[in-house]
């Protein structure tokens, strides 16, 4: 069974049901029996349209549940809408389904979970660590706006600001190695950026081409992470780096900075160096300072702090952590890299060890447990 084929029709699916009439909360349902009908189908008797079968069974799903609730739709103008089997249409519809999904009837947060939900396939405890929220909390939230949206026609799409935030955090999704949806989320952006001309749709491109082009060196050949400083920059993809750079300065000459072009910024300040010794983190923690005059973000404060320990001293960067809230999620891992860097190696352990507990995923589990290791085995000689 190809799950990810499955994955990629998913919301072009959705998105022709919605427009044929369904409700989201419907559509949505009718789709998944759909997909549950092809895992079981597909592996003997695979479908020459895979897409073309997925809308019939999806529409046919949609229709069965309608038809037993009169008062709702009416039963004969359903049946004459019915899709005939056969080959659909070679249409991209899964940023229209972006649009369609950051309705005004809802609040941005609660669009944007709905959206990574119901379009990039994230689990809701994926959306929950995205949110920095437990995961029953991000579940209320995605019923509420199942919902809120259930029954609504969508002919007000939403608001550029909110696509932006849902392909932001599905791009940052894709590197979590449970779903791989940071090309898709370049794709989509690439579309946006065609199609309308805002510095920061242009900006989240940037962002997105700058991290994209370090792919290859965040892992080890053991799947292990690499940090920043001690990957391979010669392996690095020049090309995107070079694209990412100049639709940054594009976006940036117009003078309408926004939180996407100032990350794009600090991102392109890490490209340009040649080595990891070479970084300009001066001007990284005045860009930094910008995004936190832009967001007002803890987790920016976070990452600010690590920058000011380069630029002015590991004391320097543990006094800026001080105000930064010590339950923030990573805290402990910030905390404990500035502690090595200022000899304290009993600390930084300890704190090392305190954030492989608190790790969202495996491999950042096993990073900070071999860090930990590492200046335990240090201090014992």
């Amino acid at each position: 069974m190809n799950e990810a084929l499955l994955r990629s029709l998913t919301p072009s699916v959705l998105a022709i049901l919605v427009r044929r009439g369904a409700d989201f909360a419907a559509a949505e349902d009718a789709v998944q029996d759909a997909l549950v009908e092809a895992v079981r189908v597909w592996p003997a008797d695979p479908p020459r349209d895979p897409k073309g079968w997925l809308i019939t069974v999806a529409w046919n799903r949609f229709l069965d549940a309608t038809r037993a609730d009169a008062a709702r739709r009416r039963r004969e103008d359903l049946v004459d809408d019915e899709p005939a089997p056969g080959p659909a249409r070679a249409l991209d519809d899964t940023l229209q389904l972006y649009f369609l999904c950051a309705h005004p009837s809802l609040t941005p947060s609660s669009a944007v979970a709905l959206t990574l939900r119901a379009v990039g396939g994230l689990t809701t405890r994926q959306i929950a660590q995205a949110y920095l929220v437990p995961e029953a909390t991000m579940a209320q939230r995605i019923s509420r706006a199942k919902r809120t949206v259930s029954g609504v026609r969508f002919d007000q799409p939403g608001d550029v600001a909110t696509v932006l935030r849902v392909l932001y955090l599905v791009f940052n999704e894709g590197y979590s190695g449970d779903v791989d949806l940071a090309a898709e989320a370049i794709r989509l952006t690439r579309q946006l950026a065609a199609a309308i001309d805002h510095p920061e749709v242009a900006g989240l491109l940037a962002l997105m081409l700058l991290h994209h082009a370090r792919r290859a060196t965040r892992t080890a050949p053991d799947g292990s992470l690499v940090p920043l400083a001690e990957q391979d920059r010669g392996r690095w993809d020049i090309k995107s780096i070079a694209e990412g750079v100049e639709i940054l300065q594009a976006a940036l000459a117009r003078d309408r900075l926004g939180e996407f072009q100032a990350q794009a910024a600090i991102a392109a300040l890490h490209a340009d160096a040649l080595t990891a010794e070479e970084t300009d983190w001066v001007q990284i923690v005045e860009w930094y300072d910008e995004l936190a005059r832009l967001t007002d973000s803890p987790v920016v404060r976070l990452n600010r702090a690590v920058a000011v320990g380069e630029a002015d001293g590991p004391r320097a960067g543990l006094a800026a952590l001080a105000a930064v809230d010590d339950s923030l999620p990573r805290h402990a891992a910030v905390a404990a890299y500035l502690h090595e860097r200022d000899g304290d190696l009993a600390t930084a352990a300890r704190l090392y060890a305190e954030a492989a507990q608190k790790a969202p995923n495996l491999a950042e589990r096993d990073h900070l447990t071999r860090q930990a290791a590492r200046l335990n085995a240090r201090r014992r000689r």
